[in-house]
């Protein structure tokens, strides 16, 4: 997957002289802290859930350097790849701090266009958006498998042709599901990349159609770190965080106007 290869040669010269201060695996979401005071999440994704295979290997990162976790984005297991996945969001904190800030994420979907008769193609079920997109008259075809919805021959039958619109959960990258899909949709579709799990950096983008990275940006650190050991969703770890959003053009970021 050349997205984490990507991600991985960004970091990994940071990864080097970086430490983990601390590393807290959720039910929902991962967390990291880095020595430099970055701090990002990932959501934990879980292939197999038997208490006794969970984290196979186990090892304690904390007070090693970035590289030692880094390394777990390249696991073939799916857990592993998450913790990797934090850290890089970790790493790359104190650039995302300085990205715009979205927190009711109509900003991006104006850049879209989205209104009525819009066709929006959603991977992954991000119910609060739904009222955004019916407010605005957009027609919405979803595919979550965890929570049962869409069919997927069918859903993938309409990226190339139908959607106007593809949003597209960063938990693919933890799936390793996000090139399979861009590989499918019309060259002209706009992609947004969203959730907490985004990896808001441009340049591991550089090989993908996608316009916008919609992520999310601790700002309690604390209160993000209590949240995700208490096993809580993204409603609440957005109540201490920031939605921010960067726009990918040539391979650079911009903020918007």
């Amino acid at each position: 997957m050349q997205l984490i290869r990507n991600l991985y040669d960004h970091f990994h010269e940071k990864a080097q002289k970086t430490k983990i201060a601390c590393l807290c695996v959720g039910l929902s979401y991962t967390a990291v802290i880095t020595d430099d005071g970055g701090m990002g999440i990932a959501y934990t994704y879980a292939e197999d859930t038997h208490c006794c295979r969970m984290n196979r290997n186990y090892r304690d990162y904390e007070g090693e350097r970035a590289i030692e976790l880094l390394e777990e984005i390249r696991s073939p297991d799916a857990l592993r790849r998450s913790m990797g996945l934090a850290c890089v969001n970790a790493m790359n904190y104190h650039d995302a701090s300085g990205f715009p800030e979205d927190s009711t994420d109509r900003l991006w979907m104006d850049s879209f266009g989205i209104g009525s008769g819009t066709r929006v193609a959603m991977v992954g079920f991000f119910r609060p958006l739904m009222k955004l997109f019916r407010d605005r008259g957009a027609l919405v075809e979803a595919l979550d498998d965890f929570q049962g919805i869409g069919d997927r021959d069918s859903f993938y039958g309409k990226l190339d042709g139908w959607a106007e619109v593809l949003l597209l959960t960063s938990t693919s990258i933890l799936n390793h599901t996000t090139e399979e899909i861009l590989g499918r949709i019309a060259p002209e579709v706009k992609v947004v990349m969203l959730g907490p799990s985004t990896p808001m950096v441009a340049d591991a983008f550089r090989h993908l159609p996608v316009r916008v990275l919609a992520g999310t940006v601790p700002v309690d650190k604390e209160a993000v770190l209590r949240a995700v050991r208490h096993g809580a969703g993204t409603p609440v770890i957005h109540r201490f965080s920031r939605k921010a959003y960067v726009t990918l053009a040539d391979g650079r970021v911009r903020a918007p106007c």
